[in-house]
């Protein structure tokens, strides 16, 4: 799947738009994707997808990097054999768009506002 545009509060993936957070790997997407703490990233928050077992976790942290990462998630992540990459949601756009035309299984996870 290919993020074609963003701005504050919209994305554009594979030609539909989506208004709420998504998380996105492979040809999947959950949508709205839901935190347990709207603008902290927990474990709990990944489960659907850490069973699609992703190399590489590109986070969009919003387009002012509200979105926080706590060291308890990273370390997580880490545990579960997952890069981790934490960038405002414009940049994780092009960073996960390039990772994926390299072939290579990462997902993203975008928060859409601040």
């Amino acid at each position: 799947m290919k993020v074609s545009s963003y701005r504050f509060g919209s994305v554009r993936i594979d030609g539909k738009t989506y208004r709420h957070d998504v998380l996105l790997i492979g040809d999947e997407i959950l949508h709205p994707w839901e935190r347990r703490e709207g603008h902290s990233l927990h474990p709990d928050d990944l489960t659907w997808l850490i069973t699609r077992e992703p190399k590489t976790l590109i986070v969009g942290t919003g387009a002012f990097g509200r979105l926080r990462v706590p060291e308890e998630t990273k370390a997580w992540l880490t545990k579960q054999g997952i890069e981790l990459i934490a960038l405002p949601t414009k940049e994780a756009i092009v960073e996960y768009n390039r990772r994926v035309a390299a072939g290579e299984r990462a997902a993203c996870g975008l928060h859409l506002t601040c």
